[in-house]
């Protein structure tokens, strides 16, 4: 066991080493070879907007400057392309980085938090660095559940409640109508997480109408999915201004890297390669739910640039697969929590990555199975 720093808080002497995810890096690492298919971190296997390569190659000669520490062009486009005010908007590093901003605005130790067990393992990762107190309600049916997630904030006093819509990591989603109900519903004096990282993959039918000055609700998007920069780091929370305000007294200034702002913005605009990333997506999903029934597997209906398949019987199995894929340099995912965990997770990705897939699935399922 490592011995602590004896300048550390107790809180964090008493907290475990932790990482929420196993880096695609290390799998790498670890294999001691490339991977042949990188389809397990919901990137975006397609790349980004050519135009945004070219914003990071122009502005690449900038670099020793600090990046704007207001991401005020990248702030103004956000606000003209929601049609809201740019007030309602703060720009942060990634999903992951605002959520745990916002976790030191409205946590500390004791402070009841409400999530789905098996949801987004990250927000959970900095509820317990602040010391919160997390309290977890079951997936219904493979879904969040909004009914119960209220209800645990009724009885818990919960100062925030965390819901993705599309799910990660099992792809599917609510209609907005159930959305506006649990809004509707959120408990006096909690806030709603409403993380939307997948929502440009989704049905219209899913996606709420922005109220921007709405104080019961904060909406987290990114530019890690479809945009395809996740190795930029440039997220963004839409929400009522007392809150998006309060981001100020806290966030890192120049956290925002000045390429990720450049890239973010020439992303936004070019909507002829984001509509191609819509359909390049919806293809992938179709072939990766192909390739899935060819093997006797059951794909999941999915809202997002993955997805997740049904093996059919326990989370021993999906480890298998997991592992025996990884063999073949196949880098998937599956979900951490029974019963979800029976499945595993594949993300989108171009037709090389999706034929090494195809070609290494029997054989590894076959291992699996007799392991």
């Amino acid at each position: 066991m490592t011995q602590n720093d004896p300048r550390l808080t107790p809180l964090i002497a008493a907290l475990p080493s932790t990482m929420p995810f196993n880096c695609p890096d290390d799998v790498e690492r670890a294999l001691e070879r490339p991977f042949a298919a990188r389809i397990g971190a919901n990137e975006c296997g397609f790349g980004p907007s050519p135009k945004a390569l070219e914003a990071i190659s122009k502005a690449a000669p900038e670099i020793w400057k600090y990046g704007d520490g207001d991401c005020h062009d990248l702030r103004m486009a956000l606000a003209d392309h929601h049609q809201i005010g740019p007030e309602h908007i703060m720009i942060g590093e990634g999903i992951d980085g605002l959520l745990g901003q916002l976790v030191r605005l409205t946590v500390t130790e004791g402070t009841p938090v409400v999530t789905s067990r098996g949801s987004y393992p990250t927000f959970n990762y900095h509820v317990k660095g602040y010391g919160g107190v997390l309290h977890e309600v079951p997936y219904t049916g493979d879904h969040e559940d909004p009914e119960r997630l209220i209800a645990k904030a009724r009885s818990t006093g919960a100062r925030l409640i965390y819901i993705s819509n599309p799910n990660n990591p099992m792809g599917n989603w609510h209609d907005a109508d159930v959305i506006a109900r649990m809004i509707s519903e959120v408990p006096e004096g909690a806030l709603l997480i409403l993380d939307e990282a997948y929502c440009d993959f989704a049905p219209a039918s899913a996606t709420l109408p922005i109220v921007p000055d709405d104080p019961r609700v904060i909406r987290m998007r990114t530019f890690s999915k479809a945009y395809g920069l996740a190795g930029q780091r440039v997220g963004y929370a839409i929400g009522a201004v007392p809150i998006i305000s309060a981001f100020d007294r806290i966030r890192n200034q120049f956290g925002v890297n000045m390429l990720g702002q450049v890239a973010a913005l020439a992303a936004l605009h070019d909507r002829d390669w984001y509509t191609n990333i819509l359909q390049w997506t919806s293809e992938a999903r179709a072939r990766i739910g192909s390739i899935a029934e060819a093997n006797g597997l059951r794909p999941l209906t999915s809202a997002t640039n993955f997805v997740t398949i049904d093996c059919g019987a326990d989370g021993e199995l999906s480890k298998r697969i997991v592992a025996e894929l990884g063999k073949d340099a196949i880098f998937i995912r599956m979900p951490f929590q029974p019963p979800q965990n029976r499945c595993i997770r594949v993300s989108t990705g171009n037709a090389e990555a999706l034929d090494a897939f195809e070609a290494a699935l029997p054989a590894a399922l076959e291992r699996a199975r007799k392991s």
